[in-house]
């Protein structure tokens, strides 16, 4: 009988215990009550990059279910306190870092907020959706910048992509790295950097060019939808202003006559003469232009070529001088026109680096022949191309068919008033070139 009674009690007390226990856990368990969303930032050691950095991903976290987002900039781990999870005070540019942790985190969790104030469910990979959808995740400057050098380079734009590399490299000295977004250059950076390239002793044409270049790579990222257009500095900072006159390029009829009878028993200083005068017969076609040069580009009497800058398709008739220079230098079985480039510059940097060192001689000739024939300006290869189109309007040529100077702000513009007349009027106006 006490053993029953002593069991129904030991019964009751368990069932007690466990109704307590019940009750202690209720609370925990409530699923209103616990935390269904989490954010935090991360040096993300899984992935290691080529400087051996790791990026830094913002982590959400929805029942049980985690999304990664990159932040767009990556951090050595020496310099990342893996306990406090944040950069140390030792850490390159670590305001900038904190800032963007800092944005990204609030942007995420104000966006909860609104979800849950609306009523309306959403998960680890709808959330990130919706703050990435319809923009890019963010490139850094340096990124844009390559994949457009690339981007040039593949669509054949190789001068061009070698502006930009100039550029590239010309930043990265100046700002020390180009780990940034687009949103950080506004016109004080911007007035820094001009500041900075007057203090290289750069002429004011060169910075001008310099900054057009920058201009243009940030339209890209507004189009790629790395910045938003509301950063745009150049509405404030002005481009146009950095500018200066050119010294005159151009010399009078008499003086290109001189230049186009003058001999010499030096190969190299002839070559260079008759360069400079085939340009001024052939419509002030450009230098490269003229290494590039094959038989194929003579059709009926005609020099066809498209530019290689403009990719403007060029028509003009052969002069008879022109055709004299062609035969001079002519080779059986050579590839090319002129003895610039041969089979043996096969890859396009070959070609790049030989018409480079081969205009640079023929400039430096050119100046020895001015010297020599006491001619006012410095003679170039270009002088011939602004030569060509002072004379024909000096000579009463209409501007319509040719500009007072090919080197104006927009050299299509140039190309599209020569495309748009007939052949026979650019024929006449050429003959004012004797």
């Amino acid at each position: 009988m006490k053993i029953k009674q002593l069991s129904n009690l030991d019964s009751c007390f368990f069932l007690y215990i466990h109704y307590i226990l019940l009750r202690l856990c209720k609370p925990v368990c409530k699923p209103e009550n616990r935390m269904s969303e989490t954010i935090k930032v991360l040096c993300y050691k899984s992935k290691t990059l080529a400087n051996g950095a790791h990026p830094l991903m913002i982590r959400v976290c929805k029942d049980g279910k985690k999304k990664y987002v990159s932040l767009g900039v990556s951090v050595l781990p020496q310099f990342w306190d893996f306990t406090k999870n944040q950069p140390k005070k030792n850490c390159p540019n670590k305001a900038y870092i904190e800032k963007i942790i800092a944005d990204k985190s609030s942007e995420f969790a104000e966006r909860i907020i609104e979800l849950k104030a609306e009523k309306k469910e959403f998960t680890a990979t709808t959330l990130t959706e919706h703050l990435t959808d319809g923009t890019r995740a963010k490139r850094t400057v340096g990124e844009v910048f390559l994949s457009q050098i690339e981007n040039l380079k593949q669509t054949g734009r190789t001068g061009y992509a070698l502006s930009h590399r100039e550029v590239y490299n010309s930043l990265l000295k100046f700002n020390g790295h180009l780990n940034i977004y687009f949103s950080e250059i506004d016109t004080v950076w911007l007035k820094r950097y001009e500041t900075w390239l007057r203090g290289q002793g750069f002429s004011e044409n060169t910075i001008g060019r310099r900054f057009r270049t920058l201009r243009a790579v940030y339209n890209v990222a507004i189009e790629e939808k790395c910045v938003k257009a509301d950063y745009y500095p150049f509405k404030s900072y002005k481009v146009s202003k950095l500018h200066q006159a050119t010294a005159k390029r151009a010399i009078s009829k008499a003086d290109i006559m001189r230049i186009i009878e003058y001999r010499s028993n030096d190969f190299y200083k002839q070559f260079a003469v008759d360069l400079f005068a085939f340009g001024y017969f052939m419509g002030g076609i450009n230098f490269v232009d003229i290494a590039y040069l094959k038989t194929d580009n003579i059709v009926d009497g005609r020099l066809i070529y498209t530019r290689r800058k403009t990719h403007k398709l060029i028509r003009l008739p052969l002069q008879l001088k022109a055709q004299e220079i062609i035969e001079r230098y002519r080779q059986d079985g050579a590839l090319f026109l002129f003895p610039i480039l041969s089979a043996f510059h096969k890859t396009e940097q070959q070609q790049r680096n030989r018409v480079h060192k081969v205009i640079s001689k023929v400039n430096e000739r050119l100046k020895e022949v001015g010297k020599e024939l006491e001619i006012p300006i410095d003679l170039t290869t270009y002088v011939s191309r602004h030569s060509f189109a002072t004379v024909l309007k000096r000579e009463g040529v209409s501007t319509s068919i040719i500009c007072e100077s090919l080197g104006h702000s927009s050299e299509k513009v140039t190309q599209i008033y020569l495309d748009s007349f007939e052949n026979s009027q650019i024929d006449a106006a050429m003959q004012n070139l004797l």
